[in-house]
């Protein structure tokens, strides 16, 4: 009998303990790479970092980053589990063709979701005189961080253009600093609309708002295909009273091949059915849409984000499904 007795003691014992590892198990945790203070990502990162623990109970926190390229980097070799890119660094990573991958291919990386466009920008103090990109041949220019879009892609742009510039890098607000203390002449971005650190520049001085002629845009184009036509509103800020035509590339959630499926599919869903939350922390996620996801043409989307476009109606290309 005591045996017996022992035996459905042991078997509560070990019930309870069960139960009480439920009850305490900790949250999911995950971290996801942004970028420098001031620039879109630091904000809609903490955006996404918000949603996710509250919609899905994760425990998501943030990782201030060099930009697209740390964020590839930090993904593929998990040391972060979501990132954010923009498409054309991540086609420099996906081919291993930009000069910071030294030649690895970043192939373990995956698309979840579409964020938002990044269209390039140029601002300048009023007192400066420049009123255009031509006018930037032999000036100094902070593009923000080296590992970010605008770091990587302005001075290819200005070699493409036949531009001799002098290029600085630092955090999007280090740039803003600059160019109030007149330390440079012009701080060239790249971010989803509106960038804080111009907004900010905007409320404390005069300033002018330029961008890319017509011919400078077909020549970079040429140059690098992955660039599309994009458009800077009116209004955008107080002080651009015309649309700005210019050239922009997409911007997309990535995580490694190697998330679950389960993951991946929840924070894809997530994302992309809770636009209003998602708009309220950055306008930019106006466009992080589902309709938006054919804004990538070759980064394979993540099992997990494909079962959700899937169960939406949408038909995959075999390419983007791997």
């Amino acid at each position: 009998m005591s045996a017996i007795l022992r035996s459905i003691g042991l078997a509560c014992v070990l019930t309870l303990a069960a139960l009480s590892g439920e009850a305490f198990a900790q949250p999911k945790s995950m971290t996801i790479g942004t970028a420098s203070v001031g620039g879109t990502y630091f904000i809609y990162g903490s955006v996404v970092a918000n949603l996710l623990t509250e919609k899905l109970g994760f425990n998501v926190s943030t990782q201030q980053t060099q930009g697209p390229n740390q964020n590839i980097i930090l993904v593929d070799d998990k040391r972060v589990e979501l990132g954010m890119t923009t498409m054309g660094i991540a086609l420099q990573a996906w081919n291993g063709t930009g000069d910071w991958t030294k030649g690895k291919k970043f192939t373990n990386v995956r698309a979840l979701f579409p964020m938002y466009d990044t269209p390039f920008h140029f601002i300048a103090a009023e007192k400066s005189g420049i009123t255009s990109v031509a006018q930037l041949n032999g000036k100094t220019v902070g593009v923000g961080p080296k590992a970010g879009t605008p770091g990587t892609y302005f001075p290819l742009m200005f070699e493409a253009l036949g531009l001799k510039v002098t290029v600085r890098n630092g955090s999007a607000n280090d740039m803003a600093g600059q160019l109030g203390d007149g330390l440079i002449d012009s701080f060239p971005f790249a971010a989803g609309l509106p960038i804080a650190a111009y907004t900010e520049i905007e409320a404390q001085r005069p300033v002018k708002f330029f961008t890319f002629t017509d011919a400078q845009i077909k020549t970079l184009q040429a140059k690098m295909p992955e660039l599309s036509n994009s458009l800077i509103p009116k209004g955008t800020y107080k002080s651009m009273t015309a649309d700005h035509k210019t050239v922009g590339v997409y911007n997309f959630a990535i995580a490694h091949k190697d998330m679950s499926v389960e993951d991946a599919y929840k924070v894809t869903k997530a994302i992309l059915e809770n636009n209003d939350f998602m708009v309220k922390g950055h306008a930019a996620a106006k466009e992080t849409v589902l309709a938006n996801w054919d804004r990538n043409t070759f980064l394979p989307f993540h099992p997990g984000a494909v079962k959700y476009l899937k169960e939406k109606g949408i038909n995959v290309p075999a390419n983007l499904s791997q």
